[in-house]
């Protein structure tokens, strides 16, 4: 029989809003809004794969503390340029706070995420734990249209803390006042959303969309979203 929750804890990114297309949706604009074809940088999808390489290695480097947050904001630009021999901060900062103005304001959700959320509404009580910023988290969910599913969001600023340590966790249930017994991680980032979750003593599910091995064992694995219907 499957055990009784309370409340659910969703990540944001990557587990309700579609990341990856909304982040090439905004780079695609900015590329053509700032005409970077005119300075050399001829292929889009090269672009895109050269931001995604440094962005994921600059956010690990700022989950570990070893830099600050406007640095990975547009270092990840500068580092992207300088790929196509673009040596121009100036660009790079201008990119940087192009990208978060336009980031949030797109709305596309993974498959089966809006109908999942519709068939929990009203059965638990529904939060996000999420290493956002706090505005621009926000501004996706009210965008997106979600916001209203949720009653509590923690983000890493507010906590002072970021998954996959423990502080975050032991902060939203504080939040939440909710307990560990009742409440349950979903998320698809196994060393951070679920490792964390599960080093804090929770249950969890692994949102594990493309099959990726690992060695972790979540409470639940699911590689879509609307198998958790009849989880929850």
């Amino acid at each position: 029989m499957a055990k009784s929750y309370k409340h659910l804890f969703f990540d944001l990114d990557h587990t309700l809003w579609d990341f990856e297309k909304n982040s090439e949706a905004t780079l695609k604009q900015l590329y053509k809004e700032y005409d970077l074809a005119s300075r050399g940088i001829t292929d889009f999808d090269a672009l895109y794969k050269s931001y995604n390489i440094h962005n994921d290695k600059l956010w690990d480097r700022y989950r570990n503390g070893y830099i600050k947050r406007d640095e990975l904001r547009w270092k990840r630009m500068w580092l992207m340029l300088l790929d196509f021999k673009v040596a121009d901060t100036a660009l790079a900062h201008e990119l940087g706070v192009a990208y978060l103005e336009i980031l949030p304001t797109q709305t596309l959700l993974l498959p089966n995420a809006k109908e999942l959320l519709d068939h929990c509404k009203g059965r638990y009580e529904m939060h996000l734990i999420t290493n956002g910023f706090e505005t621009t988290q926000r501004l996706k969910l009210q965008y997106s249209g979600i916001s209203r599913y949720f009653t509590h969001l923690i983000t890493s600023e507010k906590s002072n803390s970021m998954k996959p340590h423990r502080e975050i966790f032991d902060y939203a249930l504080v939040a939440a006042n909710a307990n560990i017994e009742d409440s349950i991680m979903i998320g698809d980032a196994v060393d951070i959303d679920i490792l964390g979750a599960i080093n804090a003593g929770w249950d969890t599910v692994y949102f594990n969309q493309y099959n990726q091995p690992h060695a972790r064992k979540p409470t639940y694995e699911v590689c879509d979203l609307g198998e958790l219907m009849k989880v929850f």
